[in-house]
């Protein structure tokens, strides 16, 4: 028998574990037929509703339910890498508890690993429900994220995706602390099948991504598997450079034919704002990375473990 286990991070999701549970079930006589049992492995990112105890019931009505509870929020990313370290599947899927991964997804993305994929991922081809503005964002991060890293982050991608063992070991082999998902999934490379599909919105509860944290993950991201953002400070300072040294030359030539009038020093304040902004700019750019080095030289483990049930 093929074990297939089945990653659900979880954070306040206690109206939906048992929803994505019966959900889930209702496809599985299809993994039976193919001598394949599941195991569902819930990993609670410091919760703090009722979504532990949800789990817990589960657990008690069905062995094949598994729980690991974060001693606080860590993030989804940690979630989900505990959840690939925890699962012992000859396969590996990952979904969203709130039920925007369809399940019934399963069977055909089953299909491919059979026909020889190394993994097969989903993504979404319309946003329906999400604000327009939100979507706009979301589209222009993965068109600048392709053109300034060489890692292929597809545009609507999901974290849900189901993997082999071969490729589960390549993305654990990935220890980094500051972790980019879907960037990981396209550096370890493999080959990928992609299913396309509609926008699904959550059954029950409010979304835990706000405006903010995407925009906060999208750095992490472009931080991550790009060091574009570097260059370009570095363009810049040259740049200010240059034009600096050139204003220079201009105001000696005007101070010298013209005198040194009191009206300039308006364009004087002008410039050094501009040329500080700039700098602060480049500044802040720079802070980025060497704060990921910060984090990473410390040697934090990414999550801890308080319930291993």
């Amino acid at each position: 028998m093929k074990l297939l286990s089945v990653i659900v991070p979880c954070y306040n999701e206690e109206e939906n574990v048992r929803d994505f549970y019966d959900e889930l079930l209702r496809n599985a006589s299809f993994f039976q037929e193919k001598e394949t049992e599941i195991e569902i492995i819930y990993v609670d990112d410091g919760s703090k509703d009722k979504t532990v105890a949800e789990v817990k019931r589960l657990h008690e009505e069905d062995a094949r339910v598994h729980l690991l509870s974060f001693s606080r929020n860590f993030g989804k990313e940690a979630a989900i890498y505990a959840g690939l370290q925890r699962a012992k599947g000859d396969m590996v899927v990952m979904m969203d508890a709130d039920l925007q991964d369809p399940p019934s997804l399963l069977p055909e993305m089953y299909s491919y690993i059979e026909q020889g994929y190394d993994s097969v991922a989903t993504r979404r081809v319309t946003r329906k429900g999400e604000p327009p503005v939100r979507s706009f964002f979301a589209r222009m991060f993965y068109r600048i994220m392709n053109k300034i890293s060489r890692t292929e982050i597809v545009d609507g991608a999901r974290d849900y995706r189901l993997m082999t063992r071969q490729v589960v070991d390549a993305i654990l082999a990935m220890t980094e602390y500051n972790r980019f998902t879907k960037g990981i999934f396209g550096w370890v490379g493999y080959e990928t099948k992609w299913l396309e599909y509609e926008n699904v919105e959550r059954k029950k509860g409010e979304t835990k991504w706000s405006f903010w944290k995407l925009f906060v993950y999208s750095l992490e991201g472009i931080t991550a598997f790009s060091t574009v953002p570097l260059t370009m400070a570095a363009v810049l300072g040259a740049l200010f450079c240059v034009l600096a040294f050139g204003m220079i030359i201009v105001t000696i030539v005007r101070t010298l034919i013209y005198g040194d009038p009191t009206s300039g020093w308006p364009s004087l304040v002008c410039i050094i704002l501009l040329v500080s902004g700039v700098q602060l700019f480049c500044l802040g750019i720079v802070g980025q990375y060497l704060s990921k080095t910060y984090m990473e030289v410390k040697k934090r483990p990414i999550y801890l473990v308080k319930e291993d049930i």
